[in-house]
């Protein structure tokens, strides 16, 4: 008893290595009828494999560009923030304005927030922003701002200094520039002390900040700050309500305690606005975790539609696997009738061509997880564009794969299982 106990894992793992084989010369025996069956397996694994490539490392690239500019942030603005730009709904239109004066109050009564930064921006691509030599930046955003920018919204600077109170005080003529402006102006030169030509009006260069993670299209880095005193004398336009007015950055004092401060930064402007308690805030508030959650949501659905298509994709080849099999019963009547009669059991039958089956899909999976992997290094080499493949994608391929020619393939399993020996025998 023991002895055969022993013996029998031994034989299982024989027979399961002899069912693979026959499966694999079954395979190349039939190479055009293979690949053809092949195809809607192998294209619904790689578009699995590559919308998730694209999803992951689209989100991680997104994550880390608001990481970048802290995850308590907190920004008080008139407009709510929105994707994809578009027109701005009448009821936000009639908001009044936020303030300096609004930013200054937080300053002084927000006691859990550690940093208020006022930030006015201006579209650079309308701005002529040259070097001395008159070589132009790239369309670079205008920013006026306070000192309190710096924490606020996790910067660093990289050479020189950013704004102090004297710099606002008096509405110095100083600027403090992103890496792609440096690169694009003053790329063999230190900026620091160069001059700045904003619309013909000079500016000396006073810092430079540390290189951030890009997004879209990379403005963490493609910019220039001015103090807001100055940037108001310039464009008094903006200040009298000619663009998103004043943007007000918050941090806590305790990582932990943000919800606390936004609580109380918010019955503050309430309180200066003068809103009853049945109206609701006549501002927006945008959050990093908010935006990211926001996002993630419509990669989410977009990486839902794909994979829907791809499942599509995949049931249209495990019935194609299932018609495969079932002719391929058909055809190995003769050997199917043979086996028996050498006392081969019904169990024997359906795990040969389960595993054929099985082969089939799992070799389709394999080839569909290289495809994917392909098309997500090219976006990655030739587009530039950010792709991950975490090994949980690749297990889920080949798992789906694998399990599709054990669903589609028990049926002609079982049908080659029940056949009679005798009329196996005698087919034709």
């Amino acid at each position: 008893m023991v002895a055969a106990a022993l013996r029998r894992p031994r034989v299982l793992r024989a027979i399961s290595k002899e069912n693979f084989l026959f499966a694999v010369r079954a395979i190349f025996a039939q190479k055009l009828r293979s690949a053809l069956t092949l195809l809607g397996i192998t294209a619904g694994v790689a578009t699995v494999i590559a919308m998730v490539s694209f999803v992951v490392g689209f989100n991680n690239s997104v994550t880390e560009a608001f990481t970048a500019f802290g995850t308590t942030l907190v920004q008080f603005q008139k407009f709510e923030p929105r994707f994809g730009g578009g027109r701005i709904p009448e009821e936000q239109r009639r908001r009044r304005d936020l303030t300096r004066e609004d930013a200054e109050a937080l300053k002084r009564l927000a006691t859990l927030a550690a940093a208020v930064s006022q930030e006015r921006y201006h579209d650079g691509e309308a701005l002529a922003l040259k070097n001395r030599r008159g070589d132009e930046a790239n369309g670079p955003a205008f920013c006026g701002t306070n000192p309190d920018y710096m924490p606020a919204n996790n910067s660093v600077v990289d050479d020189g200094r950013f704004f102090v109170e004297a710099d606002l005080l008096h509405s110095s003529r100083t600027c403090v520039v992103g890496q792609d402006v440096v690169k694009a102006l003053w790329p063999r030169k230190d900026p620091i002390g160069q001059e700045l030509m904003v619309n013909g009006v000079p500016f000396q260069v006073i810092g430079t900040l540390e290189k951030k993670p890009e997004f879209g299209d990379g403005g963490a880095n493609n910019i220039v700050f001015i103090p807001i005193s100055t940037f108001d004398e310039l464009f008094p336009q903006i200040k009298n309500g000619g663009g998103d007015t004043i943007h007000i950055a918050t941090i806590p004092k305790d990582p932990n305690g943000m919800t606390a401060m936004t609580d109380q930064a918010v019955a503050i402007l309430r309180a200066r606005r003068g809103l009853r308690p049945n109206q609701p805030n006549d501002f927006a508030i945008f959050t990093s975790e908010a935006q990211l959650e926001q996002f993630r949501q419509i990669t989410g659905g977009i990486a839902g539609a794909m994979i829907l298509i791809a499942g599509i994709a995949l049931l249209v080849g495990g019935v194609g696997v299932m018609n495969i099999m079932l002719v391929t019963v058909t055809e190995r009547t003769r050997e199917i009738g043979v086996r028996k009669a050498m006392g081969a059991t019904r169990r024997d039958i359906a795990a040969q061509f389960l595993v054929e089956a099985i082969s089939l899909t799992g070799v389709g999976g394999a080839i569909g997880i290289l495809a994917g992997l392909g098309i997500g290094l090219l976006a990655r080499v030739a587009l530039d564009f950010p792709t991950a493949a975490p090994l949980w994608s690749i297990a889920l391929g080949f798992g789906v794969s694998t399990a599709i020619g054990l669903v589609f393939g028990m049926w002609p399993a079982l049908k080659a299982a029940k056949q009679d020996p005798i009329e196996a025998l005698r087919y034709e």
